[in-house]
């Protein structure tokens, strides 16, 4: 054996460190680029991000300055709590409840829907699927989110309501039960990414303790991963309760368009009308600065203090697994 030479990896080194050809020390000219660039950076970044936090609020400003003569003007609490809404009406009569239950009960009605399936879809692409098949089916679910609002409603008008009244027998197809079903199949890209995200973020050692102490694959999941990434899972909920509730053309065709609450309450045959349906429907036909279109915008306040309350409950559990990640 020769004991001496030199190695192959220091040899290697060596032609690295000659490859690296950034000076140690820099010129006063290069260290004022440097500085230069560095700032110019930093600020483009923050003006970007302050162009959107001003958009954002500039929404909001001129959501509420639009409003704003309807509810100096009208009573909120009859605008709130009745079921009439008869704009064109003489005496004008606002009450939202009604759009504001239809809203609810397509949101619920998908959340029941696309909840479990949504669980179940990020349980089996985090622990079951094989990484191939995982790579495979989750760009397939998330394409899903890609297909335009107005196709959906398309294939609720055309396919699901004639199917419901020949096989259901309901009296109409546009009723709150093809909404919700719709609106469920929109929600689930959402709840299934986030979802398996957060059940992949919970790290193998528990799983592996759970299974060193006996437990089943089943009982790992439903008594261990899913406990310990409830956050996720609730951020994934809110999240797709967010995308049904404001979603617009496919309750505004799938819906039926009714101004009532379903009685009896469960029945989700009888069609309801949304908030964001009666926005988009009476808003291209009402006179500027009448009070049915300073209504409008009161309901669209409503509805956007509505997601935006969601959103930071999102955001807060959502913060929750960005710190379970990072322990």
């Amino acid at each position: 054996m020769e004991s001496s030479g030199t190695p192959n990896h220091m040899i290697d080194l060596s032609s690295s460190a000659a490859e690296f050809n950034r000076p140690l020390l820099l010129t006063p000219g290069e260290d004022l680029k440097g500085y230069i660039l560095g700032h110019v950076g930093r600020w483009s970044l923050f003006t970007i991000t302050s162009a959107s936090v001003l958009a954002v609020l500039l929404i909001f400003i001129f959501v509420i300055r639009e409003a704003l003569p309807f509810l100096t003007q009208f009573s909120l609490t009859e605008f709130l709590t009745s079921t009439r809404w008869y704009p064109e009406g003489t005496p004008h009569e606002f009450g939202a409840l009604a759009l504001i239950s239809g809203s609810l009960y397509v949101t619920l009605g998908a959340l029941i829907l696309a909840v479990p399936l949504g669980l179940s879809a990020a349980v089996f692409l985090s622990d079951i699927a094989p990484f191939k098949v995982q790579q495979i089916c989750k760009p397939i679910i998330e394409i899903l989110a890609a297909i335009p609002s107005v196709a959906y409603g398309f294939f609720a008008i055309l396919v699901l309501a004639p199917w419901m009244q020949k096989n259901l027998h309901f009296s109409t197809g546009a009723n709150t039960l093809n909404a919700a079903v719709i609106l469920a199949i929109m929600a689930l890209p959402t709840i299934i990414s986030v979802a398996e995200d957060s059940l992949s973020a919970i790290g193998r050692d528990i799983r592996e303790a759970s299974y060193g102490l006996g437990a089943t694959r089943a009982e790992t999941m439903l008594k261990v991963v899913i406990p310990e990434a409830h956050s996720g899972i609730i951020a994934a909920v809110i999240l797709g309760m967010m995308r049904a509730i404001g979603e617009t053309m496919v309750v505004w065709m799938a819906s039926g368009n009714a101004t009532q609450i379903p009685s009896p309450w469960w029945d989700l045959s009888q069609s309801v009308r949304t908030m964001t349906a009666t926005i988009a429907g009476d808003m291209g036909e009402t006179p500027k600065g009448s009070d049915h279109y300073h209504a409008l915008y009161a309901i669209g306040f409503l509805l956007l203090i509505f997601t935006f309350s969601l959103n930071l409950v999102s955001e807060y559990f959502l913060s929750r697994v960005r710190k379970a990640k990072g322990r």
